[in-house]
């Protein structure tokens, strides 16, 4: 069987071009040939192959079936035997173009078919009337929301701009201030802390003070407050109270070694301060402190113990203040005018009389100190019983140093006929503890003194030509 000779058309859209010699392959190696199949055997041939002259599909044995098969059967219409789609030995042919569905630009609108058949709404078919009709409803709304606009802002009448008699509402007081909150705190202290107002001439100063003693009208503040007014004429010291009254005050009694100092005044019915104890005292307990920081009597501000014993040298700001304290540090904010106040505890407990700061500049960065209770109870006593205070001395003049990994006193001189002179203590040495407790700067040491009474007997270590000794010193009166 040989297949059918290509027409001319196909021959030149297909065919080998004439200036071409030999096949596309050119000299390149070709695959290898496809084994022929062995001819079917006889028995199949004359089974199943076409009779001799016939081509195309056969009848099944027995001629064609009977009615179960219909002209309208798939596979035996009249063109059964020429549809080369069922012929094998069909030649291949070209067939007509696709023939597609009708698109939907050549159907009228505004309702089309796409070609699955589905229908869809095509605008721009819409008549110009529905078009027309749309804006036309749009601009009646735009119309009619700012017709109602205009109505309400404008023509409306505006509501009088004064209504006398106007009553504002009024909430029931729902704030608890518990007991030992700052509210409460503040509210029980303030009335013991007064503002001191010294005048010397033209010039004034402020300053706070604590009542200790309401019978007989005592007031305890700090030195440098008011030794500027002690002894000078004209000079004039007034209290004023919280409930705004004051009263002419008069110097008890100063002690410069301590800063503190005591007033008297004349007011009956004073509300006097509960004395703490400082053994109570430890670092993060809150405190409150309450003066007249700047003038501003009545200030409270709160924060806690940031510190205790902390030796700090007080400066004498003008008077005759030369002290050393051991002192309560706070972060509380401490500000000029607050000296001679009070710094309570938590419940409502004097443990502390603010007298300094810790500044750049002249105001507080969050430093300030207290002398503790015990010390103000110590030296107020004192002063109220005969005018002055006793404080143990040992003699001796000293400044910080160290050598990088001890620090010490270093002694500067002695004071003759001191109990360091009487103990063997020579300038030069280095003070390095008292009663085994360590010394680690001159305020420290002056610190350690000064917590032991006149006649007591101390051990002090020094260090002396790279060597180190305890030396024994009765402590005397200063």
């Amino acid at each position: 069987m040989s297949a059918p000779r290509p027409s001319d058309g196909q021959r030149a859209a297909f065919g080998r071009p004439t200036t071409v010699d030999g096949g596309f392959a050119d000299d390149r190696p070709l695959p290898p040939r496809r084994p022929v199949p062995p001819p079917p055997p006889e028995a199949l041939l004359r089974a199943f192959g076409p009779r001799t002259g016939q081509t195309g599909l056969q009848d099944p044995p027995g001629g064609r079936p009977g009615r179960r098969r219909t002209a309208s059967g798939p596979w035996w219409k009249p063109d059964a035997r020429s549809d080369p789609w069922r012929d094998p030995d069909a030649p291949a042919g070209l067939g007509a173009p696709a023939v597609y569905e009708e698109d939907d630009e050549d159907q009228p609108g505004p309702v089309v078919t796409d070609p699955k058949g589905r229908k869809r709404l095509r605008l721009r078919d819409l008549s110009i009337r529905l078009s027309a009709l749309v804006v036309f409803a749009v601009l009646l709304v735009g119309l009619l929301g700012g017709g109602v606009g205009y109505y309400l802002t404008r023509e409306n009448s505006e509501t009088p701009l004064f209504a006398p008699g106007t009553q504002l509402s009024e909430v029931d007081a729902g704030v608890a201030r518990e007991p030992g909150s700052v509210a409460d705190i503040a509210d029980r202290v303030t009335p013991t802390v007064v503002s001191i107002e010294v005048r010397v001439g033209e010039v004034g100063a402020t300053g706070s003070g604590v009542v200790i003693e309401g019978e007989n009208g005592y007031i305890v503040t700090n030195n440098h407050v008011v030794s500027g007014a002690d002894g000078v004429d004209g000079a004039e010291i007034r209290a004023v109270f919280s409930d705004g009254s004051g009263s002419a005050a008069r110097i008890v009694g100063r002690d410069p070694a301590s800063d503190i100092a005591v007033l008297k005044v004349e007011k009956p019915g004073l509300v006097t301060a509960q004395l703490g104890n400082s053994d109570d005292v430890v670092v993060g307990d809150p405190v409150v402190a309450i003066g007249s920081p700047l003038g501003l009597a009545g200030t409270v501000t709160s924060g806690i113990v940031s510190a205790l014993d902390r030796p700090v040298r007080l400066s004498g700001e003008g008077s005759d203040t030369n002290a050393v304290i051991s002192a309560v540090q706070t972060d509380a904010p401490i500000n000029p005018g607050n000296s001679g106040g009070a710094l309570v505890d938590a419940t409502g407990a004097l443990i502390g009389i603010n007298t300094a700061i810790a500044s750049v500049g002249g105001g507080s960065v969050g430093l300030g100190f207290a002398i503790p209770i015990d010390t103000v109870r110590d030296i107020a006593e004192q002063l109220i019983d005969d005018g002055e205070a006793v404080h143990a001395s040992l003699g001796v003049n000293a400044r910080s140093v160290t050598d990088g990994t001890r620090d010490g006193a270093l002694v500067l001189n002695v004071e003759p006929g001191s109990p360091a002179e009487a103990a063997g203590i020579e300038e030069q040495d280095i003070v390095i503890a008292v009663d085994g407790e360590p010394v680690g700067s001159s305020e420290e040491l002056v610190v350690a003194v000064d917590a032991f009474e006149p006649g007591d007997t101390i051990t002090i270590e020094v260090v002396r030509g790279g060597g180190s000794r305890e030396v024994q010193a009765t402590l005397e009166a200063a």
